[in-house]
């Protein structure tokens, strides 16, 4: 990094995630110097608003990723793994949203409040996990470093948005169609969303699992450096604009009452405690969006095992499950002197 800052680069910057990158790079302390917007080649040409300029979308190439320290990708496996090394070899460190790079021996996965000296590991690329697996492990994580986790089982609760910016127009068509007596189609979810649930997202696998509940057991255990937890995950699509929420059924290693878990959690950095009280508290998608922060509420002993515990958190996807981490993870390489 220069004394005048850093010259970076946000690939997908016209997708939702990246213009939440744009909004906390203009507001967060990451010293910007020259920022480069980039997308696909049918964006290049529009523009996107940085710190109340407008910035011209150039197209996502080997030649635009020259001359830059720092990328953001937010376009996709296929074009992190196809671009993401060019900016590495060109010099830049790269933070990468997509799912390309996560499992990768010797790319560090990181979540800033969970396991920030993994980040020390870095060869170029620092992913960031998958969104659910950070709503699920910023309320879990403190509580293993406690008691020692042994076993998870959880179901997902995701927004529409964490499809993409197509899925969620999708299902704001399908509200408008039902409002106005006309039939409901679903192109992008498998099922119409509107009124429904939908217990697959991404491919199913031949056991039965899908991918993307194996990204919340594989990823687990990579940040938690335990390769014995377990996880079972059932994740479910749900008619919510944004944001995410998780169920966990939880076991330990060590008893961990409630009133334990609720004042480490309130200790935590990263994490609001909405639970308890008269009448009852807890959050819900709403109460999140637009927040950095993970909510945790419904915290309770499992009455059907000794030990266990019960708790539901919610984050916004777009922002901690995403451009927030991401821009959480350059602070750190500035504050570590890895930029």
């Amino acid at each position: 990094m220069s004394r005048s800052g850093l010259r970076v680069g946000v690939a997908g910057a016209t997708g939702a995630v990246g213009a939440e990158l744009l909004r906390l790079l203009a507001e967060r302390e990451v010293p910007v110097a020259s920022l480069r917007a980039l997308a696909s080649r049918r964006s290049a040409g529009s523009t996107v608003q940085f710190g109340g300029a407008d910035v011209i979308v150039e197209e996502l190439s080997d030649a635009a990723l020259r001359d830059l320290d720092l990328v953001f990708f937010s376009c996709g496996g296929e074009r992190s793994r196809r671009f993401a090394p060019v900016a590495v070899r060109n010099g830049a460190v790269v933070v990468d949203n997509s799912s390309a790079f996560r499992l990768d021996e010797g790319v560090p996965l990181v979540i800033p409040e969970v396991n920030p000296g993994s980040i020390e590991q870095h060869s170029g690329i620092v992913a960031v996990p998958n969104c659910t697996t950070i709503v699920f492990l910023m309320a879990v994580a403190p509580l293993h470093r406690e008691a020692g986790l042994v076993r998870a089982v959880v179901s997902t609760y995701q927004a529409a948005s964490g499809a993409g910016a197509s899925a969620l127009r999708e299902y704001e068509a399908q509200v408008r169609a039902q409002a106005d007596g006309l039939p409901l189609v679903s192109d992008v979810f498998s099922r119409v969303l509107h009124g429904n649930v939908i217990p697959h997202i991404d491919a199913f696998r031949d056991d039965g699992w899908t991918n993307e509940e194996y990204k919340l057991l594989d990823e687990s255990r990579k940040i938690l450096g335990d390769e014995g937890l377990g996880v079972a995950a059932t994740c479910v699509r749900v008619p919510v604009a944004r944001a995410h929420a998780v169920s966990a059924a939880l076991e330990f290693t060590a008893p961990l009452s409630p009133e334990r878990a609720r004042e480490i959690l309130r200790a935590t950095p990263g994490v609001v405690v909405l639970d308890g009280g008269d009448p009852p508290d807890y959050p819900t998608p709403l109460d999140v969006s637009g927040r950095n922060e993970v909510a945790v509420g419904r915290i309770r002993s499992d009455v059907s095992r000794s030990g266990g515990l019960l708790l539901w958190a919610v984050g916004d996807q777009l922002l901690k499950g995403a451009a927030w981490n991401a821009v959480q993870i350059a602070e750190l390489l500035i504050q570590r002197g890895l930029l």
